[in-house]
């Protein structure tokens, strides 16, 4: 039964790899935690572990949808924000053994409160000319700091930081959130990556190993799970997907503010 679970969990997360370009970590934590029980550092470490695999073929199968000519055309984008996301992750992850972390899940969450709203009213603000249209010269500062943040974020909670990510390309770079979303898939696997050598380094990836059939059904349906979203990324409008968008981090907000009541 907890193998079936694993991989029910998996699946149904990994669909919004492929839908949305999300690694899906926030919601996939609190069933590692409050489901199968395990404490919140190995969950973090399995977490960024099944992410990783979602993430990479999440990328790979929405290359049929959305092209990687197009998707490529914005990889100077991509690494801007991906330096300072680099640099964020190895620092979240020293945080993440070392604080406690009550306080960094209540910004967070209000923040996602908040940029779920600009999501659902995100054509409103468009046509009203409030869209952010950064001058050239401080695209890259603010693509460093913004970076920086979804990196500590990332690692620290052990998610891929799509939720920031795609709203960053979205206000920031004023892309198409299909575009934005294969795009954060890009940005996050080196962040991912980053954070679970860290995590190694410091032998907390021993929990993998002994978890290893649990972690594979998990890795495997997730994988199964981002081609089926992604068949199913044409069927929906960009504004659709905005408001899933928005939905999802306002579910995310409240999952954060309610682990934070657990003292998680």
């Amino acid at each position: 039964m907890r193998n079936f679970l694993s991989f029910l969990t998996g699946f149904l997360v990994g669909n919004l790899g492929g839908l949305l370009g999300l690694g899906g970590a926030e919601f996939r934590i609190p069933v590692l935690i409050y489901v199968f029980r395990f404490a919140i550092l190995t969950g973090i470490v399995i977490n960024l572990t099944v992410s990783f695999f979602t993430v990479l073929f999440s990328f790979i199968f929405r290359g049929f949808t959305i092209s990687y000519d197009l998707v490529f055309s914005y990889f100077f984008i991509a690494l801007n924000i991906l330096i300072g996301s680099l640099l964020g992750s190895y620092t979240g992850v020293h945080f993440a053994t070392s604080i406690n972390q009550d306080l960094l899940k209540k910004v967070v969450a209000i923040f996602l409160i908040f940029v779920a709203f600009l999501l659902f009213f995100h054509d409103y603000i468009y046509e009203s000319g409030f869209i952010l249209n950064l001058p050239d010269f401080l695209k890259i500062p603010t693509g460093l700091f913004l970076g920086f943040f979804i990196g500590v974020f990332s690692s620290m909670l052990g998610v891929a930081g799509g939720e920031l990510i795609i709203p960053t390309l979205l206000f920031v770079y004023n892309l198409d959130i299909k575009v934005a979303g294969s795009l954060s898939l890009l940005i996050s696997l080196p962040t991912i990556a980053i954070g679970l050598y860290k995590y190694s380094k410091k032998g907390h990836l021993r929990v993998v190993l002994d978890e290893k059939v649990f972690v594979f059904f998990m890795v495997i349906s997730s994988v199964i799970g981002s081609l089926v979203g992604s068949m199913f990324l044409k069927q929906f409008s960009s504004h659709g997907l905005r408001i899933m968008l928005g939905v999802i981090l306002l579910i995310s907000s409240f999952k954060m503010l309610y682990m934070n009541k657990k003292g998680l």
